[in-house]
């Protein structure tokens, strides 16, 4: 690498490389389409059967071990990754790498699905009670726990320290700031009031624990998605004569680049893979492992259950909510403009019926957006931060993190997103190389279960033997 002549040099410097065609974008692919095989596309297999388990049936008949219900643990993971990234950071991956970088996002959706299942199981298998009673798990507990000896223990560590970490970044002030400059540059409101804004409804929720934060996410979840779905519909049907061309610029720029044209200066296959993988991780978090935490807190009478439930996250946060996004923005021409994240999706949102209130659309999808991802991540820095310090540090670092959310609102951090980036990468290495290591197992226990159960429908084939947790 070139000399590094500051810190913000060196972060630039590690984020492309931790983030490059050498390291994690092979890896994440990788491990995704390994999965795939040897769980022979259980995310094809089964999806219909894990979205009625999810959305519809929502919890497990009769007593399970667990604190919240399925469709809790689904919309807090939905929380946490349906955020700024589906709005912004589609943006930024069709401004830097072109509409074909939408392309790769779908393939790291639909390979990611097999990564998600699979730490949401092992989450679900290895978890443990912790000194309140509660559920703790996620890769922190299933990387020590499943691997023997001390490369399982460095692991779970290392994981547990960069996630703990990265809540503050990704999960916190970057979201936080994201609100505060959208709301102050839309309707004017100074981002002093919004980050106390955001201090009370972040403290609020959190006090209330895992509990609390399934209860809001159950209604505010849905609710913000149906709102960008509906104003996504409305955009694209005014430019509904430019979805056949946009597909076809989708699949061809994908391999071929992206000649200049307009604003855009152009790009290349690998821009277009490098951006889109990137991207589309920051969105779903498929191998990042985060959120096999909040999948050990469901209800569930088996891993594999709630791994499937789990897998939907992915499904419904790019190949829906990213689609969308991606759509309206090629549709409308708006990826020519020059603008970047979240002022190119406002101006592609500012189509039609939207053409004078496009931004504030735009501004209220970031806010909804942006607050559940805080209040997922909360959780994961907390549980991390617990399974390395004890359960006495729970409420200092809820208390630590809310009130985070207000210098996030109020600074300028544009290294803090560099750092956020670096540390998400450094989380999905231990995560990934788990996932390969204990591949066998969960594809037994898979195939153990679906044989029994094969439409989620007999929750007493849950009594087939299972591994023990080491």
């Amino acid at each position: 690498m070139p000399p590094v002549d500051s810190f913000a040099d060196f972060v630039s410097e590690a984020s492309s490389f931790v983030w490059g065609p050498l390291l994690l974008i092979p890896l994440l692919l990788g491990t995704g389409l390994f999965l795939t095989i040897r769980l022979r596309g259980i995310q094809f297999r089964k999806l219909g059967a894990a979205l009625r388990l999810g959305l519809l049936q929502r919890k497990e008949p009769g007593a399970a071990d667990g604190d919240i219900s399925h469709y809790q643990a689904l919309t807090t993971a939905l929380a946490a990754t349906v955020g700024v990234g589906n709005i912004a950071g589609v943006a930024t991956a069709i401004g830097l790498g072109g509409p074909g970088a939408l392309f790769w996002m779908w393939v790291t959706g639909l390979v990611g699905m097999a990564s998600k299942y699979s730490e949401a199981f092992l989450g679900s298998k290895f978890r443990v009670v912790d000194e309140n009673g509660e559920q703790r798990g996620g890769p922190q507990e299933y990387l020590k726990r499943g691997i023997r000896g001390p490369a399982g223990k460095v692991l779970a560590v290392a994981f547990a320290v960069f996630a703990a970490l990265a809540a503050f970044g990704i999960g916190n002030m970057t979201q936080t700031n994201t609100i505060a400059q959208s709301l102050d540059d839309t309707f004017g409101v100074p981002p002093l009031v919004t980050g106390i804004a955001i201090v009370v409804f972040v403290g609020v929720v959190l006090i209330g624990g895992i509990k609390r934060i399934g209860n809001v996410t159950a209604s505010f979840v849905p609710t913000m998605i149906l709102f960008y779905i509906v104003a996504g519909t409305v955009v694209l049907g005014a430019n509904v004569t430019a979805i056949p061309d946009a597909f076809a610029l989708i699949f061809t720029d994908a391999f071929t680049g992206t000649a200049a044209t307009g604003g855009f200066v152009g790009s290349t296959v690998a821009m277009a893979l490098q951006f889109g993988v990137a991207r589309g991780l920051f969105s779903n978090e498929s191998g990042l492992g985060s959120a096999a935490i909040v999948a050990a807190a469901a209800k569930t009478v088996h891993p594999v259950r709630q791994g499937l439930v789990s897998m939907t996250q992915t499904f419904i946060d790019t190949i829906i909510v990213v689609s969308f996004t991606g759509l309206v923005i090629i549709t409308s021409g708006a990826w020519t403009s020059g603008k970047e994240g979240a002022a190119m999706t406002a101006d592609a949102m500012s189509t039609g019926p939207f053409a004078q209130v496009g931004g504030a659309v735009v501004a209220i999808a970031v806010v909804f957006f942006a607050l559940s991802t805080v209040i997922g991540w909360a959780y994961y820095g907390e549980r991390c931060a617990t399974s390395l310090f004890g359960i006495r540090v729970s409420l200092p670092y809820r208390a630590v993190f809310t009130l985070v959310c207000l210098v996030g609102a109020m600074w300028e951090l544009d290294l803090v997103w560099g750092v956020a980036d670096v540390l998400n990468g450094l989380m999905a290495l231990p995560n990934l190389i788990g996932l390969l290591v204990l591949s066998g197992l969960i594809a037994r226990e898979t195939k153990a279960y679906l044989a029994k159960d094969p439409d989620l429908t007999d929750p007493s084939a849950a009594l087939a033997d299972l591994e023990p947790a080491r």
